[in-house]
C-alpha cells in the first residue's frame, strides 16, 4: 500500500520515510542514483536535529559514529579573536556532531530498513499529473521500463535540481554568489593546527579559510579562491593548492592524503511556498543557501520531520487536510532566517576592503569577549530557538517554541507510534476525560506542566501548539475540534 512516495534519497528523503513508516504509513521511497553518496558533503549534525532523532529513536547511532566538538574559534593574523562554546546551549546535545554526509546517509537508510523499507534505486521520476484525489506518476526504472501509479501524496526530496519542482513550474527565486570556493578532505598536521574537535575560521586579506574536524582523523578546508568566468571553469584544486592556501592564510601545519578535491560556488535560492495541493518539497528543493553555520542539511531533515507527523494524521483520519496548510508557512519562515543568517555570516568572512575587514575584526574581538554574545552565537547555530510563532497551528502566549524534556520530564512527545499531542495539565481527571473525546489526537495519559497554572498542547514534533491557562479546557475543545474538521474524507490510499 503506498500512500506517499518520495523522491530522493538523500538526509532529507530518509528522514521523511523513515519518519511516516514509523508513524504507520505506506511509503515507497525512489532515487535515481545507483547507489548512495559516496563523499563528506554535510558534516554536522545540530543540536535541535539530535532531540528529533531522539523522538525517531536513532540518535544513539548517531552520536556513536561522530565526532563530537566542543566549540569553535574565529581567528585573524595569529590571533584568536573569539572562541564561542557550545557546552552551555539548553540541549541534552550541547554540541556539534560532526559526521560525514555518507554516514548519515547510511544510518538514515539502516534506520527505515529496521522498519522493513529499502529505497528504490536507479527510478526515476518522469513526470507527473495532479488530480483532486491522487497525483498520477511515470517512473523509469534502470532497464528502460516506465511504470505508472496513483499515490495521494508526493514528496520532492531531490535536491538543488528537483525534478518534482521542476514539474510544478517553480521560481527558484535567488542568485549565486560571485567568488568561488575550494573544498578538500584532507589530513593536518602541526603545532599550529587548531584542536582537532574544534571548528576554526580564519579571516585573512584575500578571504576566509574554514577548517571542520571529521571523524577518523580528517578535516574538510574550505575556502574562497576568487572568480572565475563561467565559460572556463577551475580545474579541480590539488594538494598543493590546499597548502599554498594554508601558508597563506592559517601558516604553520601542512595538508596530506587527500579524498575528495573540488571547487563549488554559493547559490541562496528559495521556492515560496513549499506545498502546492498534494505535492510537496522538503530540503535542498525548496531552498539551498551557504554553507556557513552549516544549517543546510539539519533545516532539511527538520522540514521532513515537520510534514511527517501532520501527513501522518491526515493519511491515518485523525486531523483533517487543513492541518497540512502549515507546513509551507512554518517550514518556509525558517527557510528564510537561515537563508538570511548565513548569507550575512558569508558576506562578513568574504569582506574585501581592508578598512572594512579592520572594523569587522576589531568589532568580534570585542563582541566575542561578551558570554552573551558567545552563547547566543552557539544557540542559533544549534537551531534550538527555532520556533513558530506565527504558525496557524500557534495559539496563546506561549505557543510555538520546543518544549524541553530536560526540563519537563517524560518522554519527548512524537516518540511513541501514530503521531499524538501531548496534553499538560493540572487537573487530570478533567485531562483524562478531554484525551477519551479526542483519542486519536491526544496521548491516552496527560502529564503535569511544569507549573499548577499551565495548560499545554504540545505537537508531536515537540513544539507547544496551543498554550493557556489552568482556565484553557474551552480552548483546547474548539482547538482540537478545528484539528478534526474534515478528518477521515480525504486521506486516501492508493496501490
Amino acid at each position: 500500500m503506498t500512500d506517499v512516495l518520495i523522491v530522493g534519497a538523500g538526509p532529507v528523503g530518509l528522514t521523511m520515510g523513515a519518519e511516516l513508516v514509523r508513524y504507520g504509513v505506506g511509503v515507497r521511497l525512489i532515487d535515481r542514483a545507483p547507489h548512495a553518496t559516496e563523499t563528506s558533503k554535510a558534516l554536522v549534525v545540530w543540536s535541535r536535529t539530535l532531540e528529533l532523532m531522539d523522538r525517531m529513536g536513532c540518535t544513539q547511532a548517531f552520536v556513536d559514529a561522530g565526532l563530537r566538538a566542543p566549540g569553535a574559534s574565529i581567528r585573524s593574523g595569529g590571533k584568536v579573536l573569539g572562541n564561542p562554546r557550545f557546552a552551555d546551549i539548553a540541549s541534552a546535545y550541547n554540541f556539534a556532531l560532526m559526521i560525514p554526509q555518507r554516514e548519515t546517509e547510511r544510518l538514515l537508510a539502516a534506520h527505515l530498513r529496521s522498519f522493513g523499507v529499502e529505497v528504490e534505486r536507479q527510478v526515476e521520476l518522469v513526470g507527473f499529473d495532479e488530480a483532486a484525489d491522487g497525483v498520477e506518476v511515470c517512473l523509469r526504472h534502470a532497464n528502460g521500463r516506465e511504470e505508472t501509479l496513483r499515490t495521494p501524496w508526493l514528496i520532492g526530496c531531490d535536491g538543488a535540481h528537483s525534478t518534482v519542482r521542476h514539474g510544478l513550474g517553480l521560481a527558484f527565486e535567488g542568485a549565486a554568489q560571485g567568488d568561488d570556493w575550494l573544498l578538500a578532505d584532507v589530513r593536518l598536521d602541526g603545532s599550529s593546527a587548531p584542536p582537532p574537535d574544534e571548528i576554526a575560521t580564519y579571516l585573512h586579506r584575500d578571504g576566509p579559510f574554514v577548517i571542520f574536524p571529521i571523524p577518523s582523523g580528517r578535516a574538510r578546508v574550505v575556502a574562497t579562491v576568487g572568480r572565475t568566468d563561467a565559460a572556463h571553469p577551475r580545474p579541480d584544486p590539488t594538494l598543493d593548492d590546499v597548502q599554498a592556501l594554508i601558508d597563506q592564510r592559517a601558516g604553520g601545519f601542512c595538508a596530506s592524503d587527500p579524498v575528495w578535491l573540488t571547487n563549488f560556488r554559493i547559490n541562496e535560492r528559495k521556492v515560496a511556498e513549499y506545498r502546492h495541493g498534494r505535492v510537496f518539497l522538503a530540503g535542498d528543493a525548496a531552498h539551498i543557501h551557504s554553507p556557513a553555520g552549516g544549517q543546510g542539511m539539519n533545516t532539511g531533515m527538520q522540514d521532513a520531520v515537520n510534514l511527517a507527523w501532520k501527513l501522518a494524521m491526515v493519511v491515518h483520519g485523525q486531523a483533517g487536510t487543513s492541518l497540512l496548510d502549515s507546513y509551507s508557512p512554518e517550514r518556509s519562515a525558517v527557510g528564510d532566517l537561515v537563508l538570511r543568517n548565513a548569507g550575512r555570516l558569508t558576506d562578513m568572512a568574504t569582506l574585501s576592503n581592508p578598512a572594512a575587514q579592520a572594523a569587522r575584526n576589531l568589532a568580534l574581538r570585542f563582541l566575542l569577549g561578551l558570554h552573551t554574545v558567545r552563547d547566543r552565537m552557539a544557540t542559533q547555530m544549534s537551531e534550538i530557538e527555532i520556533a513558530y510563532a506565527n504558525s496557524p497551528l500557534s495559539e496563546g502566549a506561549r505557543s510555538g517554541v520546543r518544549w524541553d524534556p530536560e526540563t519537563y520530564g517524560g518522554p519527548p512527545p512524537g516518540a511513541g507510534g501514530e503521531p499524538r499531542f501531548v496534553l499538560y495539565a493540572a487537573d487530570a481527571a478533567r485531562g483524562a476525560a478531554l484525551t477519551g473525546r479526542f483519542p486519536g489526537l491526544l496521548e491516552t495519559t496527560p502529564r503535569s506542566p511544569p507549573d499548577a497554572s499551565g495548560f499545554f498542547l504540545v505537537r508531536p514534533d515537540g513544539y507547544v501548539g496551543l498554550s493557556a491557562g489552568e482556565t484553557g479546557w474551552d480552548d483546547a475543545e474548539r482547538y482540537l475540534r478545528a484539528l478534526q474538521q474534515s478528518a477521515g474524507r480525504t486521506g486516501g490510499h492508493a496501490s
